[in-house]
């Protein structure tokens, strides 16, 4: 069975660029899952290149939006990840992020002004009220500071223009969502309540 680099979910068409993450989240369903929806999503042969990526997509008018989600953070493959978005985007379509929002703090600098033009919305998993909370359950390789470059890259890109939006997994409590939504009223930026995947 060959790597599965695009899968389709709905209307959308999602894009597996990488399995590299920079946080090991307790809930995540990667965390002893082969598949999702019955797509193999870990990477055996290797991480695709823009051009392959971009030759199953074909017409991205044919979705709703390219989705930048997979069994890993796509901010790790920054270049890739700019490159076959400013072409989605040349071909009509509309792209997104879902991204842990390591993005600045992996790559060493402000990528936001990057993302302006060639993705259209970012949703940044927020997860946690509190740095502490966010080490426990989110397992950051950059520790605490991890947490507050996550809310400071929601902010940039909502500065930079790009429609952006935190999401928590209920499985959090009810607690921590209405702390993680007054973190996110605080940046003006809206929060979105999703179901945790089993």
């Amino acid at each position: 069975m060959s790597d599965t680099y695009t899968y389709r979910i709905g209307d959308n068409l999602y894009l597996n660029l990488t399995n590299r993450c920079t946080n090991r989240c307790t809930f995540c369903v990667r965390e002893g899952k082969e598949t999702y929806e019955g797509y193999a999503l870990w990477l055996k042969e290797g991480e695709p290149s823009a051009e392959k990526v971009l030759s199953e997509i074909g017409d991205p008018r044919a979705y709703k939006e390219i989705v930048f989600c997979g069994f890993g953070e796509p901010t790790c493959r920054l270049r890739e990840m700019l490159s076959v978005a400013e072409e989605v985007k040349r071909r009509g379509g509309s792209t997104r992020l879902n991204t842990n929002g390591h993005g600045s703090l992996y790559n060493g600098k402000d990528i936001a002004p990057l993302l302006k033009g060639k993705i259209d919305a970012v949703n940044v998993s927020m997860n946690a009220p509190d740095a502490a909370s966010y080490v426990r359950l989110c397992r950051p390789s950059a520790g605490e500071e991890a947490f507050s470059a996550m809310l400071d890259f929601a902010v940039r890109c909502r500065e930079e223009g790009i429609t952006v939006w935190f999401s928590v997994v209920d499985c959090i409590g009810k607690e921590a969502v209405a702390a993680c939504k007054k973190l996110a009223e605080e940046r003006n930026i809206p929060l979105r309540v999703r179901e945790m995947i089993e």
